[in-house]
């Protein structure tokens, strides 16, 4: 019997990593009011890689209750700088400002996956990337928002590494696929071990 796989969320970019991997399955977007969940969880000072995983978690779940026959990729990715988490910002000028907070110093994108069966998470993973940003101008930073606002408005960090954004960085340590969204190499080992694809 063919094991459905479905991905738990709208992301685009985790969506062509899936479907690049040669990866079948189906994309349905959880509705979960993330901004309320991050108030909660930070509430009870839950750690950022916590906050991710309960995230990627509770998505996950919300699919596989209605799917419980299928796999149910939930994630979710969380920017940490000096302990604080920052969020998706609302507009271009807290883009802008959020940049000019991380420009020469370090973050971490901290990337959780958590996989569901039957209601129940049956794998997780937490990856993390050390991001060390260049010291940027501001002329620079006001320019390259204002250029690519429309593809970086969605994205924690208000950059892409994929595209213009990997010029604001001057090291990166990690996982790529990590900084993308997705531990993908983790979660197809999974996938491979459970015999949904070949090996």
């Amino acid at each position: 019997m063919t094991v459905r796989i479905l991905l738990a969320s709208s992301s685009e970019i985790r969506a062509t990593l899936l479907r690049n991997a040669g990866v079948a399955f189906e994309t349905h977007a959880p509705r979960v009011d993330e901004d309320a969940a991050k108030a909660a969880l930070a509430s009870e000072s839950a750690k950022p890689r916590d906050i991710a995983d309960a995230l990627a978690e509770m998505k996950a779940r919300k699919i596989s209750d209605r799917h419980p026959d299928a796999l149910v990729i939930g994630c979710d990715q969380v920017l940490e700088l000096d302990g604080a988490v920052l969020s998706k910002p609302a507009t271009a000028e807290q883009a802008i400002a959020q940049l000019a907070q991380m420009r020469g110093q370090s973050h971490r994108l901290i990337s959780a996956a958590v996989i569901c069966e039957g209601g129940a998470p049956v794998w997780r993973h937490i990856g993390v990337v050390e991001m060390q940003m260049r010291p940027v101008s501001d002329a620079y930073l006001a320019d390259y928002v204002a250029r690519n606002w429309d593809s970086i408005r969605h994205t924690v960090g208000a950059y892409k590494l994929e595209e213009e954004g990997v010029r604001l960085f001057g090291r990166i340590d990690g996982d790529y696929f990590h900084v993308l969204g997705l531990p993908l190499l983790e979660l197809l080992g999974f996938l491979m071990t459970r015999g949904v694809l070949d090996t």
